[in-house]
């Protein structure tokens, strides 16, 4: 899947509040950092994994399913595996009327629930992460000391 840099970034910028659905309490699990990315950057995180339903993460108390949101959410955060996709893009229809985003990370693809969402108005982004795009479109690698054109075991 090719998605253009404007597209990203537009999604990037218009999005401030994110459900993160199998968001982990472990600190270095990749769906914690990249929620708490997410979360030092300005967006507001709302954390999704009924094994922690009701602990905080991030400010926010841990909802059990996307059902349980009751605040408006801009984009759904997929750190699950692809057949559970469906389900939850069928739950973000039914339960997130303002959503503008599905996004499913590193290793995840759904073609037929990405197809569902688009038929619905919704943007989607597949096999990618957040952050990652974030930090390369906003020009956070370089500062990280990435992508700085030099390829050395010297310094």
């Amino acid at each position: 899947m090719s998605y253009s840099d404007k597209y990203l970034r537009d999604i990037l910028n218009r999005t401030k509040v994110v459900a993160v659905v199998g968001v982990s309490s472990n600190p270095v699990r990749p769906s914690y950092y990249v929620a708490r990315y997410l979360k030092l950057k300005g967006y507001t995180v709302i954390p999704v994994n009924p094994v922690y339903e009701g602990q905080e993460l991030f400010g926010q108390k841990v909802r059990a399913s996307l059902e349980d949101i009751t605040e408006p959410v801009d984009m759904v955060d997929i750190f699950r595996r692809s057949e559970a996709v469906p389900e939850i893009v069928d739950e973000a229809l039914e339960h997130l009327p303002q959503l503008k985003t599905i996004w499913m990370q590193i290793g995840v693809e759904h073609a037929e629930a990405a197809a569902k969402a688009e038929a619905a108005g919704i943007d989607v982004i597949q096999n990618r992460c957040p952050k990652i795009e974030y930090q390369r479109l906003f020009g956070e690698l370089r500062m990280g000391g990435f992508a700085t054109g030099v390829i050395s075991s010297k310094l």
